[in-house]
C-alpha cells in the first residue's frame, strides 16, 4: 500500500445527539449562543487527538511520522450561494483546548475568511501556481510531490497547504444533506477526513417497549489504515463518539495530554 488511496478505510456511525442538543441549549442559556455542531465535532476531534495521538500520525516516504501539532483544515464558502467563491482554512489548536477555545479560534478564522476581500496564504499560493503555464505547472507539481515524498517541502509551502494537516472536517449538515465518504489526498499528510451531515429524526423502541423519537447525526470517516492498527482506531473512535454523546466533558481541559512516544 504505497499511497493513501491504496490504504483507505471507511467508517460510519449514527450518533444519538439527544444529550448534545440539550447541552447546546444550556450553552445558549449560559451566554454562548454561537456554539454549534461544527464547534462540537472539531473540539471532540482535538480532544481525541490529545488523548489518542496515533490518530495524528502520517505516512511520507514509506515511513510513519508523529505530528507535533494538531491542525484541522476545512473548506468554506464566502456566502452560501453556488456562485460564491470557496476557500480553505487550516487552524492550529492547543491539545488542551476546551470547546470554548475551539469556538473562539474557529469563529475568528471564519469571520475573517468569509470576507470577499480576504485572501489567505492558501489562496495566494494557489493563485501563484495558476499563473504558471500548463506544462511548467506539471513539472512544478512533480518537483513538489518529490520534495514532499522525501520530507523536503519548504516550510512556507507546508504552512500554506491545507493538505498538510491532522485532519479535514466538512459540515454537510450546513447544506442540509447527509455526509459523504471523502477521499484522502496523496499529496500532503492528511490521514483523516471526517464528514458529518444534517440531523435526522427516527422513532425507536425504548427499553420499556414504548416508541420514542430520537435525533441522530451520521458521521463518515475515511482514514489511512497504515498509521495505527484496527484496535487503536476502534478505541479512538469510541472515545471520539463518546464526546459527541456527552459533550459537557469538553467544557474543561483534559487532565493530561498523551504523547506519541512509540
Amino acid at each position: 500500500m504505497r499511497t493513501r488511496v491504496d490504504a483507505h478505510d471507511y467508517f460510519t456511525e449514527r450518533v444519538d445527539i439527544g444529550k448534545a442538543e440539550s447541552w447546546l441549549r444550556s450553552l445558549r442559556d449560559r451566554g454562548h449562543p454561537g456554539i454549534g455542531y461544527l464547534h462540537l465535532w472539531i473540539a471532540a476531534l482535538v480532544r481525541t487527538m490529545s488523548q489518542k495521538p496515533r490518530l495524528n500520525r502520517f505516512v511520507a516516504g514509506q515511513r510513519i511520522y508523529a505530528r507535533n501539532e494538531i491542525t484541522i483544515s476545512l473548506a468554506i464558502k464566502k456566502r452560501l450561494h453556488e456562485d460564491s467563491p470557496e476557500t480553505t482554512v487550516k487552524l492550529r489548536f492547543d491539545p488542551r483546548a476546551t470547546v470554548f477555545d475551539v469556538a473562539a479560534t474557529l469563529e475568528a478564522a471564519l469571520g475573517e475568511n468569509k470576507k470577499e476581500e480576504t485572501k489567505n496564504d492558501t489562496d495566494r499560493t494557489a493563485r501563484l501556481f495558476m499563473l504558471v503555464p500548463g506544462s511548467a505547472l506539471r513539472f512544478l507539481m512533480w518537483v513538489l510531490r518529490s520534495l514532499d515524498y522525501h520530507g523536503l517541502l519548504p516550510k512556507m509551502l507546508r504552512d500554506a497547504s491545507p493538505f498538510h494537516t491532522s485532519a479535514f472536517v466538512t459540515d454537510l449538515g450546513s447544506l442540509g444533506i447527509k455526509p459523504i465518504y471523502h477521499h484522502l489526498y496523496d499529496f500532503g499528510t492528511t490521514s483523516l477526513f471526517i464528514a458529518f451531515g444534517s440531523k435526522e429524526r427516527e422513532n425507536v423502541l425504548a427499553s420499556d417497549g414504548t416508541v420514542v423519537e430520537r435525533k441522530f447525526m451520521t458521521v463518515k470517516v475515511v482514514n489511512d489504515e497504515r498509521i495505527c492498527d484496527g484496535h487503536y482506531y476502534a478505541s479512538a473512535f469510541r472515545y471520539f463518539l463518546g464526546l459527541i454523546r456527552d459533550p459537557a466533558l469538553l467544557e474543561r481541559p483534559p487532565l493530561s495530554v498523551t504523547e506519541d512516544a512509540d
